[in-house]
């Protein structure tokens, strides 16, 4: 366990490994977000969040999923998402159906030109993936920096408030 350490100035906090480690991590993610995101809208049409759904929906299949389970995913109020949704709808990147379980709620799910656009996309993502977040790193790292992402991914979703 690391030792804890006392902040009493903006200086000492300004140098603090942690602080600053932290500080890069946000500054790496926010820049490749940037980047990353700009291709998909440039090439692709869509915003990053866009292809984000589309990646959820993809991996869940058959019917699709509640706006409610989508805005957990993302992090995303539930009036966020559905502003989110009723766009990439008139995208035609989507669209609402009746849960066969339960008549009373509507699932979201992939259209066939959504399809066509994430598989796309992923193309243009992947190339850019490896571009800017595989190419910089030494081979030999990129095994355990994705584990501990893995594990950061899901000590943060842990440790958020369910929405509900």
């Amino acid at each position: 366990m690391r030792e804890r350490v006392e902040i009493s100035t903006a200086k000492q906090a300004a140098d603090d490994d942690l602080i600053t480690a932290f500080g890069r991590l946000l500054g790496a993610a926010n820049r490749l977000e940037y980047v990353l995101g700009r291709a998909l809208e440039d090439e692709c049409g869509i915003t990053h969040l866009m292809y984000e759904v589309l990646l959820i929906l993809g991996r869940a299949g058959g019917d699709g999923l509640s706006m409610r389970t989508i805005a957990q995913q993302q992090v995303l109020s539930t009036g966020g998402a559905t502003r989110l949704i009723d766009r990439m709808i008139a995208a035609g990147l989507v669209e609402r159906a009746e849960d066969p379980a339960d008549r009373r709620s509507t699932l979201v799910r992939i259209t066939p030109q959504g399809e066509q656009t994430v598989v796309e996309a992923s193309r243009v993502h992947r190339r850019n993936i490896e571009q800017y977040f595989v190419a910089p790193l030494p081979a030999d790292h990129l095994e355990q920096f994705t584990a501990d992402l893995r594990i950061l991914s899901h000590a943060a979703t842990d440790a958020l408030p369910r929405l509900k």
